[in-house]
C-alpha cells in the first residue's frame, strides 16, 4: 500500500516549513506590515500637507497684513509652508524689537546682515520640514533593496534542504523534491510582495515631496523679496 501523497497548499507547507524558513518568513511578514502602514500614513500626510499649503498660499496672496498670516499659518500646522512662514516671521519680529520706529510707526532695516538672518530662519526651517516630510519613507527603500534578498535566502534555505532530503532517501523524485522547492518559492514569492509595493510607494512619495520642497524655496524667494521691499532701506 502506497502512502498517501503529500500534499502541497500554502498551509500545509508553512506549518512544515524549517525554523529558518520561517524565521525568515517572519522578518518579510513585519517587512511587509510595516511598509503598508507606512504608506498609508505617508499617503495621508503628505495629502494634507499639500492641501494646507496650497490653502495658506492663498491667505498669504490674499492677505496684506503680515499679523493676520501669522494667524492662518497657526491654523494651518500640517502645512510646511507655513512653518517655513512662521520661521520667517518669527525672525523678523526679532529684528523689529531691537529697531526704532521709523517715521509714521514703520521699522525700517539698512543692516544687510538682518536679511540674511532672515534668510537663515528660513532655509532652518525649510530643512527642518524637508527632513519631517522624509521621516520614514527610507524604511520603504530599505525594504525594497532588501526584502528579495530576504526572500532569496529563504529559497536557498529551501532548495539546501530539498537537497539533503534527497541525499538522506538515496533517490530523487517529484516527491522527494517539490516539497522543498514550494516552501522555498514561498519565502521569494513573500520577499517580492513586500518589495514591489514598497519601492512604489517610495518612488511616489520622494516625487511628492520634491513637490513640496519646491513650493518652500518658491515661497521662501518670494517672503524674502516682500520683507526686502517692505522693511530694509
Amino acid at each position: 500500500m502506497q502512502p498517501a501523497p503529500q500534499t502541497l497548499d500554502i498551509l500545509s507547507l508553512l506549518m512544515g516549513a524549517s525554523g529558518v524558513v520561517l524565521a525568515t518568513l517572519f522578518v518579510l511578514v513585519t517587512f511587509s506590515v510595516v511598509g503598508w502602514y507606512i504608506i498609508g500614513y505617508k499617503y495621508v500626510f503628505l495629502r494634507r500637507a499639500q492641501r494646507e499649503s496650497a490653502r495658506f498660499l492663498d491667505a498669504f496672496w490674499q492677505s496684506r497684513r503680515l499679523d493676520d498670516i501669522y494667524q492662518a499659518a497657526t491654523e494651518l500646522s500640517r502645512s510646511p509652508v507655513s512653518h517655513v512662514f512662521r520661521a520667517g516671521y518669527i525672525e523678523l519680529g526679532k529684528l523689529r524689537a531691537n529697531e526704532p520706529d521709523a517715521p509714521g510707526g514703520r521699522v525700517a532695516f539698512a543692516d544687510i546682515g538682518d536679511l540674511e538672518s532672515v534668510e537663515r530662519a528660513l532655509s532652518r526651517a525649510q530643512t527642518s520640514e524637508v527632513t519631517r516630510l522624509e521621516s520614514m519613507v527610507p524604511f520603504l527603500a530599505t525594504t525594497g533593496a532588501t526584502a528579495p534578498f530576504v526572500g532569496l535566502f529563504g529559497t536557498v534555505w529551501g532548495i539546501m534542504n530539498s537537497f539533503r532530503s534527497i541525499g538522506a532517501r538515496g533517490q530523487a523524485n517529484l516527491a522527494t523534491v517539490a516539497p522543498g522547492i514550494a516552501e522555498a518559492l514561498i519565502a521569494t514569492a513573500i520577499g517580492l510582495v513586500a518589495a514591489i509595493p514598497a519601492v512604489m510607494a517610495y518612488n511616489y512619495f520622494v516625487r511628492r515631496i520634491r513637490v513640496q520642497a519646491s513650493e518652500m524655496e518658491s515661497f521662501s524667494k518670494d517672503f524674502l523679496n516682500i520683507v526686502k521691499r517692505h522693511f530694509f532701506k
